[in-house]
């Protein structure tokens, strides 16, 4: 890997975590494709899950009253059973980088496809969601749903579209949303981070590495926070599935 892998690595963490700043789930799912194809996932996938931590962090500190406390417990107590079984899998994808590459590809794609024909219907039915009320049966499929995030999330530090597919039937009010979601990930990065160190990944070249990326991830947060609160988040939805789909396609002919 050359320095410029490197500068352009750095660069990929300013720019999604600016959309991190804006929706509270999709600077580390922007991430991951470019960071896989610049430095790979030894590096990409440790780094990527503090900063995701220290984004929650960042949000949390100033909207913690804003949270839904009885949604995040549920949500973390969920998503960690499936993070366990995410990091199992993991272990599946040793020497087949190429494989690990091609199915994030196809996930995003599918993430993508599927959250740009969302914002559609939204866009369609805009006055019948308006007087939607979140809903209160706990359907096993919603609880399916936060199985498979912890699953990716084990994997790719990637779990926020799909639990995005959850907390959108549970919670309505933007501001609690960004907050809920952006708390989950303190609690279930750092129980990834707590694997990676026990698995040795820490090395002091990582540790230099993740410094260097802080003042990144903060100057991106803090212009996402500032449009967040000036801009349409639905125009910066479209802008994260039109990344997300090109990060697909890019993952798959690499």
């Amino acid at each position: 890997m050359t320095m410029m892998n490197y500068i352009l690595f750095l660069l990929v963490i300013l720019l999604t975590n600016i959309i991190q700043g804006i929706t509270g789930f999709a600077g580390t799912i922007l991430a991951m494709p470019p960071g896989l194809m610049l430095v790979g996932y030894p590096v990409a996938k440790p780094v990527l899950n503090v900063l995701g931590l220290l984004s929650g962090i960042y949000v949390f500190t100033g909207n913690y009253k804003s949270v839904c406390w009885t949604e995040l417990r549920k949500i973390v107590a969920v998503m960690a059973a499936g993070i366990i079984g995410g990091i199992l899998l993991r272990g599946l994808f040793i020497g087949k980088e190429q494989a690990l590459y091609r199915f994030l590809g196809i996930f995003v794609i599918f993430l993508a496809v599927r959250g740009g024909l969302s914002i559609r219907k939204e866009g369609q039915n805009s006055r019948k969601e308006a007087i939607q009320t979140p809903s209160r049966q706990e359907s096993p499929a919603l609880y399916l749903i936060l199985i498979l995030a912890g699953i990716v999330h084990g994997i790719f530090v990637s779990g926020g579209p799909l639990l995005i597919s959850y907390l959108t039937k549970k919670i309505q009010d933007k501001v609690s949303f960004r907050a809920t979601i952006s708390t989950v990930w303190i609690f279930l990065n750092g129980m990834i981070l707590a694997d990676d160190i026990r698995a040795g990944l820490w090395t002091p070249e990582l540790c230099r590495i993740q410094l260097i990326s802080v003042p990144f991830l903060l100057a991106g947060m803090f212009i996402g926070g500032k449009l967040y609160a000036r801009m349409s988040q639905r125009l910066f939805m479209i802008i994260t599935y039109v990344l997300l789909f090109i990060s697909g396609i890019s993952l798959l002919v690499k």
